[in-house]
């Protein structure tokens, strides 16, 4: 029988390509566990690493092929150890915002290309006897909706059948016939694809620039993480009243928080852009991780009321999304990055791109609270750190009825991240007031 080919994607090689800097190309999440009596973190750990036999991706190793046999392919790794990748940790003191600190500072760490590229904390020692699990992914692993549906299969109740482990590595041969393949399919659907490519040249002619401000700055390897939580039922009802999503609703409330850090700066910005990761899929599974995501910028009003930049918003996310092509823009856009990286230019444009302000990324969770390991998971919390010249960014999790906000900021460029976090509770706050 041939071993099954399995071929990283174009955006997961615009994944690795983008992977150049001091903050390695991660994300992840922090989950924190209200114990009940009896639990034991030895338990725990055993159970999350005989639940993880059921998740191929997370025993792969990504390799590059002889030449003309392709894209590099996703193989199982036959020295897999889960001591490589999870560990037990103590918190150090300071509670909750020492355990966002510890989670900035695991996904700032490079991971083993040698290995699976991810890792997981399970951190103890933290206020009320609480656990905290700590992920971390690379981007070429999965995107957001996968590492949620790692996340998902590693809780109770989720019955994963252990995959055939290892698998035999596909020959050369095979590996050189399934390019050819590809390639005389890509040939059949040439015209469509310059199609697509001519649409998203256009697209991106059309994008808008971002005007200077104090936002774009060369970040390093210092981070912060603070988070904001909401009503998700709140902001729904904010949204709905004007004809908008609950992302909608968000976005409005950040370029109102970001106006006011300005403002505490001395700036002003007109129009915020922001680049939001578009889904090319509606769901994923353990069994299909990778990457299906394209990228969409668009230019947010930062004046007026809550209410004035809602309207606005609403009118122009949705006219942004029926024009847009994600997935043809990320294709070329991957393209561009790999000729950049090639000629050792791309950490110059990462640093240098007047595309964008920040990024907000908008994931939707379990509507139930979930149990691990008889544990109750209190919180997840969403964590993807700043990269290139983006100081500050935004990611969003709904879980169990809350909202959760992470901010992520360079902590040289942004010293001052209390304003911005105390500015977005004000805005969600104006939110659940509003009848």
């Amino acid at each position: 029988m041939n071993a099954r080919i399995d071929r990283a994607s174009g955006t997961d090689l615009l994944n690795l390509a983008v992977d150049v800097g001091p903050v390695p190309m991660h994300a992840g999440a922090c989950l924190i566990l209200d114990p009940g009596p009896g639990f034991d973190v030895a338990r725990t750990r055993r159970l999350i690493a005989q639940r993880l036999r059921g998740i191929p991706r997370l025993r792969h190793r990504l390799v590059r092929t002889p030449l003309g046999c392709g894209r590099p392919i996703w193989v199982d790794d036959p020295s897999f150890d889960i001591d490589h990748h999870l560990r037990v940790i103590g918190c150090p003191p300071g509670g909750r915002d020492a355990l966002l600190d510890l989670a900035a500072e695991t996904l700032s760490e490079p991971l083993a290309v040698s290995r699976p590229l991810w890792s997981m904390r399970l951190v103890t020692g933290l206020p009320d006897h609480q656990i905290g699990l700590i992920v971390c992914f690379h981007h070429v692993l999965t995107d957001g909706m996968g590492g949620l549906a790692i996340l998902a299969a590693l809780t109770d109740g989720v019955s994963v059948p252990p995959d055939p482990f290892p698998r035999p590595r596909p020959t050369r041969r095979g590996l050189a016939a399934d390019a050819w393949v590809t390639r005389l399919r890509a040939l059949a659907h040439a015209p469509r694809t310059w199609w697509n490519i001519g649409r998203a040249v256009m697209d991106l002619r059309g994008l808008p620039r971002a005007a200077p401000s104090s936002l774009n700055r060369p970040t390093g390897p210092r981070q912060r993480v603070a988070t904001v939580t909401a009503s998700l039922e709140g902001v729904r009802r904010t949204a709905h009243a004007h004809g908008g999503t609950v992302n909608d609703a968000v976005l409005a409330a950040v370029t109102g928080a970001v106006r006011a850090l300005l403002h505490s700066r001395g700036e002003t910005l007109p129009a915020l852009v922001v680049s939001l990761p578009i889904s090319a899929r509606p769901s994923a599974t353990t069994a299909q991780l990778g990457n299906q995501v394209g990228v969409l910028p668009i230019s947010l009003p930062t004046g007026g009321t809550l209410a004035d930049r809602l309207d606005r918003t609403v009118e122009i996310t949705r006219t942004a999304k029926a024009a847009a092509q994600p997935a043809a823009s990320a294709e070329l856009v991957a393209g561009v990055n790999r000729v950049s990286a090639r000629l050792r230019a791309l950490g110059w444009m990462l640093n240098h791109q007047r595309l964008i302000h920040t990024v907000v990324s908008n994931l939707r969770g379990s509507d139930q609270p979930l149990t691990l390991a008889d544990a109750t998971v209190r919180d997840i919390i969403p964590i993807s750190l700043v990269r290139g010249n983006v100081t500050v960014a935004f990611t969003v999790l709904s879980y169990a009825g809350t909202l959760t906000v992470t901010i992520a900021a360079d902590a040289t460029h942004v010293p001052d991240l209390p304003i911005l976090t105390s500015a977005l509770e004000t805005e969600f706050a104006a939110m659940s007031a509003t009848p």
